[in-house]
Order: structure tokens, then sequence, then C-alpha cells
């Protein structure tokens, strides 16, 4: 075949290409990288001998086994669960660095993959493929059997979701993020000076019980009793990042690209004075999120 030493010799730019597409389809790194592997043995026996453009027949090829894993995941998620999800491992199990998903989540936008993960299958491939990877809306209609108008409204009613609505003004939400980057900051950081420094010291902590360990939801009260709840969440900060969160400035929690938790605050005069943790599955689809302007 014409383009298979093509392929070959364009395997290490093509790979960077589609793991990247795959990644913000999916959330993922282990699950971009095995819709990568999938993509590759399907082009391997593929006759590409009338392939024009190398690069779009590949990236369709993996957004198409992409878009079979959310339909799957989200078949999934529509199974009644008897059992409270526990709260997810964030070491090695996979064989992957969590360090190197994390540094990856962050280039590309926690926030921003949380709110994909809200989206249906068709609008999140519409809004990946056509607002990030420039692919004319006459190639994605096919790819979801739909028409090039519909992957069209898809994508706009995806973007919106994205942007979001703030009813607060910018002076506020500026406040609201200089103050959650650095609970964030110092929570990161192990730093426990920092971090009752900007905790007020009536701050009151709630958490719902879906969060556990305890059947209940958790009243916690104190500057001090606070921050060292906090750290011991030092590890599963890597996977957080802020989110516009019902119009204001939060913390989405999501490990594997999966939204598991949000932490809302109340903020006076630069201070936090509540903090409250939501992980109530039900709680979250309710929450209005959407990604905050840089």
């Amino acid at each position: 075949m014409r383009l298979l030493v093509d392929l070959l010799r364009s395997s290490a730019l093509d790979r960077t290409h589609l793991r990247a597409v795959a990644y913000r389809m999916l959330g993922a790194l282990s699950e971009a990288d095995d819709a990568v592997q999938e993509a590759w043995l399907r082009i391997s026996r593929a006759d590409t001998s009338s392939v024009e453009n190398l690069t779009g027949w590949l990236t369709t090829v993996v957004a198409r086994v992409c878009l079979n894993m959310l339909r799957t995941r989200q078949a999934r998620r529509e199974d009644p669960l008897d059992v409270q999800v526990p709260v997810p491992a964030l070491g090695h199990e996979d064989g992957r660095d969590p360090e190197q998903e994390a540094l990856l989540a962050d280039s590309v936008g926690l926030a921003l993959l949380v709110v994909l993960d809200t989206l249906t299958p068709a609008e999140r491939l519409a809004f990946v493929l056509h607002d990030m990877f420039t692919v004319p809306f006459d190639e994605i209609g096919p790819m979801i059997e739909r028409s090039p108008a519909t992957a069209r409204q898809l994508a706009s009613r995806a973007r919106r979701r994205v942007k979001g609505g703030a009813p607060v003004s910018d002076a506020d939400l500026t406040l609201q993020r200089r103050v959650v980057d650095a609970f964030l900051a110092a929570t990161r950081g192990g730093d426990f000076d920092a971090l009752v420094a900007l905790l007020h010291p009536g701050v009151v902590h709630r958490a719902d019980k879906a969060v556990g360990p305890t059947p209940e939801p958790i009243v916690v009260r104190g500057a001090h009793t606070v921050a060292k709840g906090a750290m011991a969440a030092t590890g599963r900060a890597r996977f957080t990042g802020p989110a516009l969160v019902t119009g204001a400035v939060g913390l989405a929690m999501a490990p594997h690209g999966r939204l598991f938790l949000i932490l809302s605050f109340t903020i006076t005069d630069d201070k936090i004075t509540e903090i409250e943790v939501i992980a109530d599955p039900d709680r979250l689809r309710q929450l209005d999120l959407a990604v905050l302007d840089d």
C-alpha cells in the first residue's frame, strides 16, 4: 500500500496529534492511549491507497473509536448503582504515571474536561473536533450520523455549556479566583500556614454524605481543623482545578477526567467563611458548571 510507508514515517507526529484528540474526547489518559492503539490497529489493516489527507483520515478514525467509547461510558452511567462509589484511587494501578495525567489535565484545563464530561457523546465530538481541531462540519456530520447543520448546532450547544454565564461582576469573580487559586496552591503544596491564613477563624466546612466515610453529612468548624482536613487531600488536589460553579468560582475534582466532587466557597472580605463539598451524583448533575476565562 502506497501510504503505509507514509503512515510509518509520520507515526510519531500523528500519534501525538491523535493522542491530543483522544484525550480531549475522553478526558482520561489511559482511555486516550487505548483509543489511539485501537485506531492504529484499524489503520494498519485498512487500504489507504485512496487517502489524500492522511492526518484528516487518521483524525476521523480515532474520533469514531472515541465516540464508541463515549457511548459505552454513557450507557454504563445509566445503569442503576446500589452501592456508594468509593474515592477513586490515584496511584499507579494502571501502570501510568498520575503526575503525567495531572500535568496533562492542567495543560488542557481540568474545568474544560469536567464540562465536556457533561455533554452528550455527539455534542462532545462536534465541539472538540470543530473548535479545537478545526475539522469542518461536513466531515463531522457523517461521524455522528447527522447532517452538517445538526453537527453545527450540537457544537454551538456545547460551546454555550462550556462558556456558561456569570451572574456576578467581573470584579467579584477576580477576587474569588484569587482566593480559590491560593487555596488550591496551598493545598497542593501542603502549606498549612498559608491555608489557615485564607480561612476565617470561624470557617464552616460541610460535606454531603456521599463524600464519606461516615453515612451522614460532615460538618467541621474552625480554621485549623478545616486546614488539617484539607491537608489530607493534598494528593487528590493534583486532579483539582478552578471552575465556574453556578456563577461563582469553585473547585472541581476530576481524577481521570471524571467529575468526582465540587468544592463551593463563600468568601467574605478576602477570607473563606464556608466550604461546601458536593459529591452526591444527583446534586452534581444539578450544578451549572462552566470554564473560567483566563
